[in-house]
């Protein structure tokens, strides 16, 4: 039990050490030159007008929750792709018993120290092939739901970074036509 203790305060010693060195050497070395333009506050690319206490836009927001939803589902394509790619060796028909065996054993994931598979426990060709098609199927049905996601998104124009922009662009643009075209009929034409 000490020893548990020990290595559980050696752990937090070196955790906090490896936090405090960056911010500590920092200090010591970065310059000391402030001026206005260094302290003036910065925050995500806006220039600062007026009072702190406003509400920023929640386009923002969007992005970013956007970003990380479809950021972490396509993480989830890794270990798929890892795992799909020993399923399709073991489908190679040249590949000898002890490779068969080995990658047997990888896929499915025996615990440290049990015995070897025999011959018989080991994925047939057959089985890794139905499991390969299995995986292509659930992969597809995964990113289809990513696709139907993005296109609801795209829908809902929340990709649209400077829709309001665009939208009072069109607005005016057809005001602006249909006054000029309101004039063109109530101002009488001279001839010259």
């Amino acid at each position: 039990m000490t020893d548990i203790v020990g290595h559980f305060l050696l752990f937090t010693v070196v955790a906090i050490g490896f936090l405090l060195a960056p911010l500590l050497l920092g200090k010591l070395l970065r310059p000391k030159a402030p001026s206005p333009e260094k302290d003036a506050t910065y925050e995500c690319g806006e220039p600062t007008i007026g009072s702190s206490y406003i509400q920023f836009d929640l386009r923002f927001y969007v992005v970013a929750l956007l970003f990380i939803i479809f950021d972490v589902e396509v993480v989830f394509f890794f270990p798929w792709a890892a795992v799909y790619g020993n399923v399709m060796q073991l489908t190679d028909s040249g590949l000898d018993l002890s490779q068969r065996i080995q990658l047997s054993e990888q896929l499915l994931t025996l615990p440290a120290g049990s015995l070897s598979l025999t011959p018989e426990m080991a994925i047939t060709r057959d089985a890794a092939l139905t499991l390969g098609w299995t995986a292509v199927v659930d992969v597809l049905a995964f990113f289809g739901v990513l696709l139907v996601g993005f296109a609801y998104v795209w829908k809902r124009g929340d990709l649209d970074w400077v829709r309001a922009v665009a939208e009072q662009a069109k607005l005016s643009s057809a005001a602006s036509s249909a006054s000029d075209q309101g004039m063109r009929k109530t101002t009488p034409q001279t001839a010259s």
